[in-house]
């Protein structure tokens, strides 16, 4: 039976570092075996990833699990951890649970990506949350088409294009104006960020669909690729970028069943003071406490 627990940490934060000591002696009193991000060697023996920060802590340790399918169990030690599963506080019972195998896995899609470059060869990618087009000289927009399935959609001049996951729909997208999607919606975004046209609204796309977006030759600089913001590529005038889904998905670990509703109010902190729901229903626990933390703000 699988034993070793990888720990991934945002070793730039010492609260990060504080909670990953208690997460490797919490380990350990479980009979786990913790295992340090630069020991890792073969990802496949490890029986879960617990990933201490925020959402780019859980990206980056997304990078090293995808391949082999270990879940990752975020604890949030960010701002607002939409992938992250369980609070600084409770390391020690998400520990306990991962221990006795007291969790869900929930698998969220991802997209693969292709940059194909005049003259070069084609470079493969993937994101979980989101590629982006951006602009590479700060000071000028970059003049691209977007595509979908194969046929031309509309050309404008813009700081950049998004094209995320369900998942990432609450990430770089929303910041850009896109919607809020559940993340059980099989479903990609297409988000132009300041784009100067008449007719440059979010898209959201069905799973088998194709998106794709060129830099025009009548650009006055190229722009840059950026996965997660994390793996970047340089895009010279000419490029193209295509994202479609991916067979692959991030597994993420889930101790609790509270709805994505739910989630949302807490990440972003919604005001629902004064809900009561359906008249003949009594509010359920998760309602209940959702309301008496909403309530406890406003005073």
């Amino acid at each position: 039976m699988k034993s070793s627990v990888l720990v991934v940490a945002h070793t730039g934060r010492p609260e990060a570092v504080h909670a990953a000591q208690e997460a490797v002696r919490a380990l350990e009193a479980e009979g786990l075996t913790p295992v340090a991000e630069e020991d890792l060697t073969d990802p496949s023996d490890l029986l879960m990833a617990i990933v201490l920060g925020g959402d780019g802590t859980i990206l980056r340790a997304a990078e090293l699990t995808r391949a082999s399918g270990v879940p990752l169990l975020g604890v949030n030690l960010g701002h607002v951890g939409f992938l992250a599963e369980s609070e600084r506080e409770d390391i020690a019972e998400a520990v306990r649970r991962i221990a006795c195998g007291d969790y869900d896995v929930e698998e969220r899609r991802t997209v693969d990506v292709r940059v194909l470059r005049p003259g070069e060869d084609v470079v493969e990618g993937w994101a979980l949350n989101e590629a982006t087009v951006e602009k590479a000289d700060r000071a000028r927009m970059v003049e691209v088409v977007v595509e979908v399935d194969g046929r031309p959609l509309s050309s404008f001049g813009c700081d950049g294009v998004v094209m995320a996951t369900s998942t990432g729909s609450t990430a770089h997208a929303f910041s850009a104006g896109g919607p809020v999607v559940w993340p059980d919606v099989d479903a990609m975004l297409l988000v132009p960020v300041s784009a100067h046209a008449l007719f440059a609204r979010p898209l959201v796309v069905g799973p088998s669909s194709v998106l794709a977006v060129e830099i025009l030759n009548r650009s006055s600089s190229g722009g840059i690729l950026s996965c997660d913001g994390r793996r970047k590529e340089d895009l010279p005038v000419g490029s193209r970028i295509e994202v479609r889904r991916s067979a692959v998905p991030v597994r993420l670990a889930r101790l609790s069943y509270a709805p994505f509703t739910d989630r949302l109010v807490s990440r972003f902190a919604l005001p629902v003071s004064g809900w009561r729901g359906r008249a003949h229903a009594a509010p359920g626990p998760s309602t209940a406490h959702l309301l008496a933390t909403a309530e406890g703000e406003g005073e």
